[in-house]
């Protein structure tokens, strides 16, 4: 995919006052009621130091990486989807913690880097997923990030194509709103090697960002949280003179701790970053795709694909070589 610890009780206890004095055009929010973040304990990250207990790598990964607060992405891999989203949001619940979810099958997924292809099999079917999605997480709270690469990854593709992923974009956080009202949705906008702050501001209210919490920056890339904080306000500055409202914005900082070297893909020497917590320049500083886990085939992956765990590329990632 292209563009592709622990979090503090009392900093997450503190994000109801600083939703309070946000912007009255963004999507309201609820007071929270979680004790921190939640950890997948199906991670791969997990399953592979569970099923390699006596690896020497085992114990960095298993304390650096393993049981830091991370997403768990769902697509056309997670079965029912509402069943998956219900069992795991009701399973954070059950620990009084936040899960972060990732919502990754719109139709095209990925249609111009192609590491990633794939998705639902028609806008309809798109929304379906996501009409189910949403009532698996129904009324507990989550954080969702909607789309990772959506709204970039517009360079191969005709205005047509462009006008039917907004629309799906757009219906699918009406359904959020209508079916997880406590949910925080995050509408993907790249990173800030990819679109300028203006053209990104354009393309995230094109796809109804009004209706969304805010907007996630970052995933699965290396641009430092600075970098990203700065083309986030960036981007802020654009939707207030053009659309007359701001939204807050979240950065993955799960890999950026060396920031860029201009490659996007499984490139070397790069390092893990902020782990998950409240704050830090933005909203949220979450690790959004999970360190160790491909990008496809291609840099230090070479011959593995995307999202396949590679405990040599997570244990470096720790240290930063």
């Amino acid at each position: 995919m292209r563009r592709k610890l622990r979090a503090l009780t009392a900093a997450l206890f503190a994000l109801p006052l600083a939703l309070a004095v946000a912007p009255s055009t963004q999507a309201a929010a609820p007071a929270v009621k979680a004790n921190g973040f939640y950890v997948d304990p199906n991670s791969s990250a997990k399953q592979w130091v569970a099923a390699n207990p006596n690896d020497g790598r085992a114990a960095a990964i298993n304390s650096s990486l393993a049981n830091t607060p991370a997403a768990r992405w769902f697509g056309s891999w997670s079965g029912s989807i509402n069943a998956a989203t219900s069992a795991y949001a009701g399973a954070a619940a059950g620990a009084n913690k936040l899960p972060i979810m990732v919502a990754y099958n719109v139709y095209n997924r990925d249609y111009c880097g192609g590491h990633s292809a794939g998705g639902a099999s028609s806008p309809a079917a798109y929304a379906t997923w996501i009409s189910q999605f949403a009532s698996g997480i129904g009324s507990r709270q989550a954080v969702v990030i909607l789309e990772p690469d959506s709204l970039g990854d517009y360079g191969c593709m005709n205005q047509a194509q462009i006008t039917e992923r907004q629309n799906m974009l757009t219906g699918a956080l009406s359904t959020f709103g209508r079916q997880a009202p406590n949910a925080w949705v995050y509408l993907d906008s790249g990173n800030p090697g990819w679109a300028d702050a203006a053209t990104m501001a354009q393309r995230l209210n094109n796809a109804g960002l009004r209706q969304a919490h805010g907007f996630s920056l970052n995933i699965s890339n290396y641009f430092t949280t600075a970098e990203n904080t700065n083309y986030g306000n960036a981007v802020n500055r654009e939707l207030s003179a053009r659309y007359g409202y701001t939204k807050p914005f979240v950065v993955d900082t799960s890999r950026n701790g060396n920031g860029s070297n201009g490659q996007w893909c499984n490139p070397a020497g790069r390092r893990i970053g902020t782990p998950t917590q409240m704050g830090g320049g933005a909203e949220m500083l979450l690790w959004i795709k999970t360190p160790g886990e491909s990008d496809g085939n291609c840099g230090v992956g070479g011959g593995s694909s995307a999202g396949q765990f590679l405990p040599e590329v997570a244990y470096k990632m720790i240290y930063g070589y």
